[in-house]
C-alpha cells in the first residue's frame, strides 16, 4: 500500500520529496500501529549525521569556484591543452569538465557553470547546437564521479562506507570515462572533417603541459619529502603551498591553483590530516583564498549571494534526504526490502546477473527520481543483496552513482537535460535526441566499471596498504 500511495501522489505532480513524506504519513494514519509523529522523528534522524555536514560546504565550494571566474580559467587551460586537436572544442569540453569535476561535485553545477561557456563557444565556432549540447551533457556526468562528490557523501552515509574510499574509487573510472568521450569526439571530427579550433601554438601548449606537470609533481614531491626525509607534514605542505603560489605568480599560470583542489582534498584525506567532512571545509577555505585574496574576483556582496544560494540548495538536498529516510525506513519496516531481497536471490545468486538487473533498475529509477532521493531509497533495498553476494559496497556505490548520473540526461526528471535545453535554447525533444549518441561511451563506461571491479577498487586498496 505504501508504494501505491507514493506512486499515486507522484503521478499527481507532487514533488518527489513531498510525495515520500506524505505517503509515509498517510500510511501511518491508515495503520495506527505507530504514531504519526514517527515521521518527524525519522526525518530528523535521517539528517542527524556527521558526514552530511559535508553537503553544504561542498555546495558552497562549488558555488564559489563557479562564481569567481574560475570556470573561465579552466576553459582557457583546456583550450591551450587540446583546442588544436581535430574537433578541438569538443575535447576542450571534456577536459574542462574533468577539471571542474574536482571542485563542484555535482553534474548540474558542471552543466550550468562550464556548460554556459562551452555551448556558446562551440556554436560560435560553427558546431551544431545538438553536438555541443550532447558532449556537454555527457561530460557533466563526470562531476560526481571525480572527487569531491555529493552523491558519494550521501551514499557513504546511507551505506556506512568510507567517503574517502569512494572518492578514491572515482578517480580512475572518471579518467576512463573522459578518454571514451574524447574518442567519441574524435570519431565525430573524423566523420565530419572537422579541424582544430585554435592554431597550434607550442608556447601555449608547453605552458599548459607545464601546469599539468606541476599538478602531478607537487603532491609527489610533498610525499617524497615526508616519507623519505621525515619532513614535518604540516610545515612541508605550508612551504609547498607558498612555493606553488610563487610559481603561479612567476609563470602566470591559468588554472594550476584551481586544479589543485582535488589534489589537496584527496591528499589530506588519505594522509589523515582531515576527514572528508573537514575536507569540505578545507575546499571552501581554498576557494575563498583564491577568489578573495589571490584572483580578487569575489567581493562581499557576491559572497553573500553565493551563501544564500548555498543555503537554498542545501535545504532542498537535506529535505530530500530527510523525506527519503522516513520512506526507506517504512519500506524496511513493512517488509518490502526483505521481500525484494528474497525475490532477487530466488531469481539469481550470481553476482554478474544481479549487477545486470540492478543496472537496469537504477537506469530506470534515475529517469524519474533525483539522485539524492534515489540513493536513499535504493541503498536499503540493494545493498543487503550486494553484501550477501560478496559485492564490494565501494564498487557498488560507484555503479549506483554512475547509473543515476546517466538518468539525469533523460526526461522526465533529467535536470542536466533541462539546464542544457535552456542554455542552448533548444526544445527538450531536440536536446534529448542530441544526447542519445553519447549514451554509447557512457554505457560502455558503465559496463567496464560494473564488470571490472579493479577499475574502482585498485586505488582505494593501494592507498589502504600504503
Amino acid at each position: 500500500m505504501l508504494k501505491i500511495i507514493f506512486l499515486f501522489l507522484l503521478s499527481g505532480g507532487l514533488p518527489v520529496a513531498m510525495a515520500m513524506a506524505a505517503a509515509s504519513l498517510i500510511y501511518l494514519w491508515l495503520n495506527p500501529s505507530s504514531p504519526p509523529f514517527v515521521v518527524i522523528h525519522r526525518m530528523v534522524s535521517g539528517i542527524d549525521s556527521f558526514p552530511l555536514l559535508a553537503v553544504p560546504f561542498f555546495i558552497l565550494a562549488g558555488n564559489l569556484m563557479n562564481t569567481s571566474g574560475i570556470t573561465h580559467r579552466i576553459y582557457s587551460y583546456a583550450l591551450s591543452l587540446v583546442g588544436w586537436l581535430k574537433g578541438g572544442l569538443g575535447h576542450v569540453n571534456v577536459v574542462g569538465s574533468v577539471v571542474f569535476a574536482g571542485m563542484s561535485g555535482t553534474a548540474v553545477a558542471d552543466a550550468a557553470g562550464l556548460g554556459t561557456i562551452e555551448v556558446k563557444a562551440m556554436t560560435d565556432h560553427g558546431y551544431d547546437a545538438e553536438f555541443a549540447v550532447g558532449v556537454t551533457a555527457a561530460s557533466a556526468t563526470l562531476g560526481p564521479i571525480i572527487p569531491p562528490s555529493l552523491p558519494f557523501v550521501i551514499y557513504g552515509m546511507m551505506a556506512n562506507v568510507s567517503v574517502g574510499s569512494l572518492f578514491l574509487a572515482g578517480i580512475l573510472p572518471g579518467g576512463i570515462m573522459a578518454l571514451l568521450m574524447m574518442l567519441t569526439v574524435a570519431y565525430f571530427a573524423h566523420k565530419n572533417g572537422w579541424g582544430g579550433d585554435v592554431a597550434f601554438n607550442w608556447g601555449k601548449l608547453s605552458k599548459a603541459l607545464m601546469e599539468t606537470l606541476v599538478v602531478i609533481a607537487w603532491p609527489l614531491a610533498i610525499w617524497w619529502l615526508v616519507t623519505e626525509w621525515n619532513a614535518p607534514p604540516q610545515i612541508t605542505v605550508m612551504v609547498g603551498l607558498l612555493v606553488l603560489f610563487a610559481a603561479d605568480k612567476l609563470f602566470q599560470f591559468q588554472a594550476v591553483l584551481p586544479i589543485m583542489t582535488p589534489v589537496l582534498l584527496i591528499g589530506g584525506m588519505t594522509t589523515g590530516v582531515f576527514t572528508p567532512t573537514e575536507g569540505a571545509i578545507a575546499a571552501c577555505v581554498w576557494a575563498l583564498v583564491l577568489g578573495l585574496l589571490w584572483y580578487r574576483t569575489l567581493n562581499f556582496k557576491l559572497f553573500v549571494k553565493i551563501c544564500l544560494d548555498t543555503v537554498e540548495t542545501t535545504a532542498t538536498v537535506l529535505f530530500i534526504v530527510a523525506a527519503a529516510s522516513i520512506f526507506g525506513w517504512m519500506l524496511t519496516a513493512t517488509g518490502v526490502t526483505a521481500a525484494i531481497s528474497q525475490w532477487v536471490l530466488g531469481v539469481t545468486d550470481q553476482p554478474w546477473q544481479f549487477l545486470l538487473l540492478a543496472n537496469l533498475l537504477m537506469l530506470f529509477v534515475g529517469c524519474f527520481l533525483e539522485p539524492t532521493a534515489a540513493i536513499t531509497i535504493l541503498v536499503p533495498i540493494l545493498l543487503p543483496i550486494c553484501l550477501q553476494l560478496g559485492i564490494d559496497p565501494v564498487h557498488f556505490g560507484l555503479i549506483m552513482v554512475l547509473n543515476l548520473m546517466i538518468g539525469l540526461l533523460h526526461p522526465p526528471m533529467g535536470m542536466v537535460l533541462f539546464v542544457l535545453a535552456r542554455v542552448a535554447k533548444l526544445s527538450v525533444e531536440r536536446t534529448t535526441m542530441a544526447i542519445l549518441p553519447w549514451l554509447v561511451p557512457l554505457l560502455g563506461s558503465l559496463l567496464l566499471i560494473t564488470y571490472v571491479p579493479a577499475i574502482s577498487l585498485w586505488l582505494p586498496r593501494l592507498m589502504a596498504t600504503a
